[in-house]
C-alpha cells in the first residue's frame, strides 16, 4: 500500500505520496495548516482515498543532528496526528529537503508564485523518496 509524507509548516503543509510498490514518491498536493480542524478533515479524506498505511512526517534536524525549535514543533504535530488518524505516523530526518526543492524547481525555470506552490510538496516527496531509497519498513 501506500506511505504519505508531510512536510510540516506554520502556514502550508506539504503533501507527497508513493507508488502502490513504495518505490517512486510524488508531489501530490499542499493544504492549508490552520485551521488545523480543516487540515485534518483533509488529511482522513486522503487516507482513505489513496490507501494510505502509513503517514510519514518531516523531522527538521539540525546539520549537527540536533533538535531545534522546527523539530519539537513538528514531533507535536506527528503526536497530533498519533492522536487524529488510524494509520501509523512517523517522524523521518529531512534536513536541506526545502533547500533541494528551491534548487530542484530552479533548475527547471519555475519561478515566482508558480514555485512557492510547488515547494512543500515538493520537498515532501524528496522527503518520501529518501525513506523509499532507503529501504526503512
Amino acid at each position: 500500500m501506500r506511505i504519505l509524507a508531510l512536510d510540516h509548516g506554520t502556514v502550508r503543509i506539504g503533501v507527497a505520496l508513493s507508488d502502490e510498490l513504495r518505490m517512486i514518491a510524488s508531489p501530490l498536493e499542499q493544504i492549508t495548516a490552520e485551521p488545523f480542524s480543516e487540515f485534518l478533515a483533509r488529511l482522513k479524506t486522503l487516507i482513505r482515498e489513496k490507501e494510505v498505511e502509513l503517514i510519514l512526517v518531516g523531522l527538521p534536524r539540525n546539520m549537527d543532528g540536533s533538535y531545534g525549535p522546527a523539530a519539537v514543533k513538528a514531533q507535536e504535530f506527528a503526536a497530533a496526528l498519533r492522536d487524529a488518524v488510524a494509520v501509523p505516523v512517523r517522524t523521518w530526518d529531512e534536513r536541506l529537503t526545502s533547500v533541494q526543492a528551491h534548487r530542484f524547481l530552479s533548475e527547471a525555470e519555475v519561478r515566482g508564485r508558480k514555485r512557492k506552490g510547488k515547494v512543500d510538496k515538493s520537498a515532501a516527496a524528496i522527503l518520501l523518496q529518501s525513506y523509499l531509497d532507503a529501504g526503512a519498513p
